[in-house]
């Protein structure tokens, strides 16, 4: 008697977690094996080492068969090669364009020239992030701006249409990209203690309420600021000749703190408006980092500010002009709003303490 067998055969892709991320991190296979192996993956499951090893070199010339796939993820989805289900590619895409903050924190403000990539070396001794990951962070940050950057439209919704990434991955890119568009100083010395969260947030701010709002016009595009704003900005300069009823906020300091307030208004209110005013010419725009550590953040250090001080300060900064004559007779109230908002926001978090 002949015994029957049903065979069955699939090019389903199958995806280990855990190896792959090994593979994202830039592990060679047998760094990995030997990662999986002190993990204790031959006691969890009874393999042999070498069963371990040749399961983890087929991953990985899965993953660099899928890589060219990964520089351009819509095509992921159209492809035939690989069967792979909707959740385990977009964990594939996700983890791939992931990105380690102080790799990026690197990357800000240089170009993304191949000079630079030869520099990695550098970054990834300073990160304590192997060299290939940080070149896979770098090739992916610089495809992503090549994509996005004369994109009209909003550029996080553009990176999300374009590279299928998550909301919040996406805003990442978005931060990194406006901050390139916008040429910011990111690299003084003064500033290397800011790290990727704190431009990232500032990024944010000044995305959400200095770019053109969306009226629904096509040519609109939030990595270019609102050239009208900007220039508005420099009539706010008024508030510099009321400066007596300016100096009349009652922020909830100490009282060492108030005094020292009452001794520097001018200096401080100077910093402030002063900078609004010259926001419009482009290179105080890029210095505009440079300029809130030199002229706010460091004279305020100096005299030893808490947060709180630092916080009490700028709400009653900004009230105490809003209920002044002189913005509502030359209709700045908005402008004036809307700059100290970003200003603001900036400030709190590149106040370390």
């Amino acid at each position: 008697m002949c015994a029957e067998v049903d065979v069955f055969i699939s090019n389903y892709t199958l995806v280990d977690p855990e190896v792959y991320q090994l593979w994202v991190d830039g592990c060679s296979s047998s760094e990995a094996v030997t990662a999986l192996n002190q993990r204790g993956v031959t006691q969890q499951t009874g393999a042999t080492l070498e069963l371990v090893s040749s399961d983890v070199l087929d991953h990985y010339r899965t993953y660099s068969l899928l890589e060219r796939l990964l520089h351009n993820p819509p095509k992921l989805a159209e492809q035939l090669a690989f069967q792979i289900e909707p959740q385990t590619r977009r964990f594939l895409i996700e983890k791939y364009y992931e990105f380690d903050d102080a790799v990026i924190r690197e990357l800000l403000g240089k170009k993304l020239s191949s000079r630079h990539r030869k520099d990695l070396d550098e970054v990834s001794e300073k990160t304590g992030v192997l060299l290939k990951s940080c070149r896979r962070q770098f090739d992916n940050v610089k495809r992503v701006f090549k994509v996005v950057e004369d994109m009209q439209g909003s550029v996080v919704q553009n990176i999300k249409t374009n590279f299928l990434l998550p909301e919040e991955l996406a805003k990442r890119y978005g931060a990194v990209v406006f901050i390139a568009c916008m040429k910011f100083e990111t690299s003084k010395r003064k500033l290397q203690y800011l790290t990727f969260p704190d431009f990232y947030h500032c990024a944010q701010a000044i995305m959400a309420s200095w770019t053109d709002i969306d009226n629904g016009n096509p040519e609109y595009d939030d990595t270019e600021l609102d050239r009208e704003f900007l220039l508005d900005l420099r009539e706010v300069r008024i508030l510099l000749d009321k400066e007596k009823e300016h100096k009349q906020l009652k922020p909830q300091l100490l009282e060492r703190s108030y005094q020292e307030l009452e001794a520097n208004f001018r200096s401080y209110t100077r910093a402030l408006v002063g900078l609004a005013c010259n926001l419009h010419r482009s290179r105080e725009l890029r210095s505009l980092f440079l300029e809130l550590v030199e002229r706010c953040v460091e004279p305020w250090r100096q005299v030893y500010w808490s947060h709180t001080d630092l916080r009490n300060f700028l709400a009653a900064y900004v009230q105490c002009a809003l209920e002044m004559d002189v913005l509502r007779e030359a209709d700045l109230k908005s402008a004036w709003e809307r700059y100290m908002t970003v200003v603001t926001s900036c400030l709190l978090r590149m106040y370390h303490t």
